[in-house]
């Protein structure tokens, strides 16, 4: 973003008069942090119950701020600077990223769903990266706050926008889908997590969809059409266009067959793309991932062999089934974050892998389930194979429910605590041999990555 001063007024509804001759100076960003923070940035203070944002206003010019905003009710606005003044900071960042969006001429992709949005951002950005100027949502920057601080920081000649967008409850998905109006929009799938917040699969369903609500009236929507909840939606939006991916029959991409090597993942699909191609990445749903991104890709003009081309060098952010030697020892470090659909697919992966014979499950928790979450964690014990899986540790409070379930059939392969990394590391020490192949898997507030730390 490049604009001067007035420019950003005009978009806040402030009288250029109270610029007092700043209105020419340029914007070239905008920070909400002061660590961050770049020259030419547009710092924004937000008034918390912890903290107060104005307090770092001073240090915000300091550092080469062109410009601030200043909360009208707020005491000693500092003389000689630069200042806009607005009523709500968040009100006013939100304001900014529709009017930018509005000028902005890149095509737009939402992406939201119960796992698999930052892999389908990833995996999407990568394909199109080699025929396209791509910018894409930075880390989780997927909310309220995070959406428009994305929007803003797209460059002008941006041709693809990859924006994932997240939600705790009703009503957020709608709100960044109307701000970031997508030409496409994908749905990865439906899981359990926000079940607290949301009641039920249905809930979250319907939660999820709530992106078409900004999508362009020419757009598409992509979805898995594995999933019922989703397919039943679509079919009660008549005018609504979509594209269906997934393993079944009956789907505009379907995926036939997979190979798995140490390499990552090859496999043949039939329907608006046909034959194989490869990504460099593990997993039967990052298979499924990457098949909703080769539809857009498909849709917005990409031929067969630049898809395939593009597949083979995406890379994933860190922790998505990420490979990491140790030793002799392979981990597979998938602990970015956990839910039960998610935990299931990890499991399944490693029990079919031919990778390794000595495979390993580490387990974390899963938080933000509700009700069921004791349910859910049991559940997990009806996906593990003695017989595929040589031994399993289990960290967090909520895996003893899990432990007490596998205890009869793992019994001298099984460890569990509460809250000891280094039990798991000891464990690990004394086992793990060079045909050992440790699957890490847990909510990222477990932070299983403490045990590869740890062991290196």
């Amino acid at each position: 973003m490049r604009k001067k001063i007035k420019d950003i007024a005009q978009w806040l509804n402030i009288d250029i008069e109270e610029l007092e001759g700043y209105g020419e100076n340029l914007v070239t960003g905008v920070s909400i942090d002061t660590r961050t923070l770049k020259e030419g940035d547009l710092f924004i203070p937000f008034r918390g119950e912890k903290t107060n944002g104005h307090k770092f206003v001073q240090q915000a010019f300091e550092k080469g701020a062109s410009c601030s905003l200043w909360l009208k009710d707020e005491p000693n606005p500092p003389k000689n600077v630069p200042l806009l003044f607005v009523e709500d900071s968040e009100t006013a960042l939100q304001q900014m990223a529709r009017m930018y969006r509005e000028e902005l001429k890149a095509t737009f992709i939402g992406i939201t769903g119960s796992n698999g949005k930052t892999s389908s951002k990833d995996i999407l950005a990568s394909l199109l990266s080699p025929y396209y100027k791509v910018q894409k949502t930075i880390g989780n920057f997927n909310n309220e706050l995070g959406l428009p601080l994305t929007i803003l920081s797209l460059d002008e000649d941006t041709e693809m926008a990859v924006l994932e967008m997240g939600m705790s409850g009703f009503g957020e998905i709608e709100f960044l889908s109307t701000l970031a109006k997508p030409h496409y929009a994908i749905i990865t799938n439906i899981g359990e997590a926000h079940m607290q917040e949301l009641g039920s699969r249905e809930g979250i369903a319907k939660a999820k969809f709530e992106i078409i609500k900004g999508l362009d009236p020419e757009g598409v929507l992509f979805y898995d059409g594995d999933e019922p909840l989703l397919r039943a939606l679509v079919e009660k939006t008549p005018k609504l266009k979509s594209k269906a991916f997934g393993f079944q029959s009956g789907n505009d991409l379907r995926i036939c067959e997979i190979e798995t090597t140490e390499k990552g993942s090859r496999f043949m699909v039939e329907g608006d793309l046909n034959g194989e191609f490869f990504i460099p990445i593990l997993g039967k749903h990052q298979v499924k991932n990457a098949s909703g991104a080769m539809l857009v890709a498909k849709s917005i003009g990409l031929s067969d062999e630049q898809i395939r081309k593009g597949l083979e060098q995406v890379s994933l952010t860190n922790m998505r089934m990420q490979l990491v030697p140790l030793g002799d020892i392979l981990f597979i470090n998938d602990a970015y974050n956990a839910a039960p659909t998610s935990m299931k697919a990890a499991i399944e992966f490693l029990q079919s892998t031919s990778m390794r014979n000595d495979k390993w499950l580490v387990l974390g928790d899963m938080l933000e389930l509700g009700e069921k979450e004791r349910q859910f964690h049991e559940e997990l014990a009806d996906y593990i194979d003695g017989e595929k899986i040589s031994r399993v540790c289990l960290f967090g409070p909520r895996m003893e429910w899990l432990y007490h379930r596998l205890s009869p059939r793992f019994s001298g392969r099984l460890l569990y605590t509460k809250d000891d990394y280094g039990k798991i590391v000891d464990y690990i020490k004394q086992y793990a041999t060079k045909d050992t192949l440790i699957l890490l898997k847990g909510s990222r507030g477990m932070k299983l990555e403490t045990i590869i730390n740890d062991l290196q």
